[in-house]
């Protein structure tokens, strides 16, 4: 009988779509993922459905739209996952050993939701607590959710990102090798604060990175509804940020994905020289982007292009998939909830995960086999669909709209929202996500249609929550 493979998913925080060396963006060093998109599939239209933190990695967990289970904001609630049908847990009955390293963001946090081990990003503080001479990180004041960049205070090898690489290795080179393994690698990074270690900045410094983009709606800060700038406002201030600031900005989210990418390379290896590599099934994705200036904003939460779209590579071992597809590029859209279904599917766990499980086979769906025609998102203020063609925004705030056609605009400079010649497919696309609502959850309507609330003041909302963490409470969001 064939071994089943080993199960390896690689996320990272906050990381935005066009990241990846190999799939376009030549100013960023990223060899490793560039490995993964030579080696295996990467799927170009990949939209998390809840951009936020919290409700992607829950997503992840249960295979479903946070706007099913309820879960489209970084609430403090327990989360809306069953240890039984969890993806670890599965996986564990399916004769998996589990293991979870690094960031989970789960509530009640220590809660495993069916892994076997977990490690989070607070055991790393309190191991490097416990060895004072190794110097003590996150010390540089930085809110997490800031974007003035700043520089890592402990060296490479101390950091949290070599950290969560080296007790992955540990993990894969103590497990019990009579069993496969799952394994969740979940780097904190590029998420905020922007301090990477030193190296990686310096090799960033004065490179050239691409500059924000703005549209016929976003040109002026100033005349951009409340409603799309509240991220901006409560967290980061971006939108006063000069030119030269949005760079350095950029660069040091670079250098932090750099950071990521040269670690990986660390555990592909082993994984390599422990020859376990060609029976391991890898995924790597982000759980949401980062705008990063784009429109002068900052953060998630929105559908914009920089804050939704999120890398999804597939790198099945070669027994599973046909050299023809090695390499490729499939245009389909996927969501997070395609995780839990993909990695099912993989490790061929006999499980019936019901009509409410919404991710799909991305295997099938490259070959062709499955796909959705459209792709649907709620996130606190904000909805979206998406048919292919056409990306509609609504934000409740004051009922705003957006309106792109994303074939000959795909970073939403021009709004067409306001285009009578485009009112019947707004009306379609607004239709269409009223429907989808109603459909999975009415709870996010009113009445039987899109809410509408009013505006808070930038006087209110600026400064809100720039994310003050301290050092004397380690907890598992401290990137």
């Amino acid at each position: 009988m064939k071994p089943k493979p080993n199960i390896l998913l690689i996320t990272t925080d906050q990381q935005r779509f066009d990241t990846i060396h190999a799939a376009g963006n030549p100013h960023i060093r990223t060899p490793h993922l560039d490995w993964l998109v030579d080696n295996g599939i990467r799927f170009s239209r990949c939209y998390s459905d809840a951009p936020l933190c919290i409700p992607t990695r829950a997503t992840i967990m249960n295979g479903k739209h946070g706007y099913r289970s309820g879960l489209t904001y970084n609430t403090e609630k327990v989360k809306p996952i069953n240890a039984e049908t969890s993806l670890p847990g599965v996986l564990t009955k399916a004769g998996y050993q589990t293991r979870a390293q690094g960031k989970m963001h789960f509530k009640p946090k220590r809660s495993n939701y069916g892994f076997e081990h977990m490690e989070l990003l607070e055991d790393y503080y309190r191991y490097m607590a416990r060895h004072p001479e190794k110097g003590t990180p996150a010390n540089t004041g930085l809110g997490q959710n800031e974007m003035a960049p700043g520089i890592s205070t402990v060296d490479e090898t101390n950091s949290l990102t070599h950290w969560i690489v080296d007790r992955s290795v540990d993990f894969i080179e103590t497990r019990d090798d009579s069993r496969p393994f799952f394994l969740w690698a979940s780097f904190s990074k590029p998420h905020p604060p922007y301090d990477p270690c030193l190296s990686y900045w310096l090799m960033y410094q004065n490179a050239t990175v691409p500059e924000p983009v703005y549209g016929d709606w976003s040109e002026d800060a100033s005349s951009i509804p409340t409603g799309w700038k509240k991220d901006t406002l409560v967290l980061n201030n971006c939108d006063r940020f000069s030119p030269e600031l949005i760079r350095d900005a950029r660069r040091a989210y670079y250098a932090c994905i750099t950071q990521v990418d040269y670690n990986l390379g660390c555990l592909i290896a082993r994984l390599r020289e422990m020859d376990l590599l060609d029976n391991t099934f890898i995924i790597f994705t982000s759980d949401h982007g980062d705008l990063l200036g784009d429109h002068h904003l900052g953060a998630k939460s929105r559908f914009l292009e920089g804050s939704a779209h999120v890398p999804m590579l597939v790198r099945p071992p070669a027994s599973m998939m046909p050299a023809e597809m090695k390499g490729t590029t499939c245009d389909s859209f996927a969501i997070p909830a395609d995780v839990y279904r993909t990695c099912l599917a993989a490790a061929g766990a006999d499980v019936q995960v019901g009509e409410e499980c919404d991710g799909l086979d991305l295997m099938a769906v490259a070959r062709g086999e499955q796909a959705r025609s459209h792709f649907f998102g709620q996130c606190e203020e904000y909805y979206a669909v998406h048919d292919g063609q056409y990306k509609y925004h609504y934000c409740y705030h004051g009922g705003e709209e957006l309106l792109f056609d994303m074939e000959t605009d795909p970073m939403e400079q021009n709004n067409l929202a306001n285009d009578e010649s485009m009112a019947a497919k707004k009306a379609e696309l607004r239709q269409a996500l009223i429907d989808e609502m109603k459909r999975v959850n009415d709870e996010w309507l009113e009445h039987g249609d899109l809410p509408v609330r009013p505006t808070p003041t930038e006087q209110e909302l600026r400064g809100q929550w720039p994310g003050f963490h301290s050092l004397a409470v380690p907890n598992d969001i401290l990137h």
